[in-house]
């Protein structure tokens, strides 16, 4: 897999999950599946306005559709929120180790002038 494939996935995601009812459907769908009518119940929206929406999460691979019968559930791509948050780790992570380290850095500042204090 190529890294322009999954720069192209993220940049899809993240611009499908800048959407408030977008990002609410998501969140529906974590409890499990539902179909387009039962996604739509909650929000003042068309029933096709949550089609439309459905549609950008599952072009952005979040979300995939079965067939069971007539219905058409949707579900969480796992796999893709897991690339998504895989993503936003590693960047949170390096924040995180420089955070520690500025802490250390100030911690010891502070025991230095400290103990300039007690040698007054």
């Amino acid at each position: 897999m190529s890294v322009d494939n999954v720069e192209d996935r993220l940049d899809r995601a993240f611009t499908a999950l800048g959407d408030p009812i977008r990002r609410a459907l998501i969140a529906r769908l974590s409890l499990g599946e539902a179909t387009v009518n039962e996604l739509a119940e909650p929000f003042p929206v068309t029933k096709q306005a949550v089609s439309r929406h459905v549609q950008v999460l599952e072009a952005a691979g979040l979300i995939t559709r079965s067939r069971d019968g007539q219905r058409r559930p949707c579900h969480l791509n796992a796999a893709a929120l897991e690339e998504l948050t895989s993503w936003i780790d590693a960047y949170r992570l390096t924040r995180e180790r420089e955070f520690r380290r500025l802490d250390s850095i100030l911690e010891e500042t502070s025991a230095l002038e400290k103990t300039k204090e007690q040698d007054r």
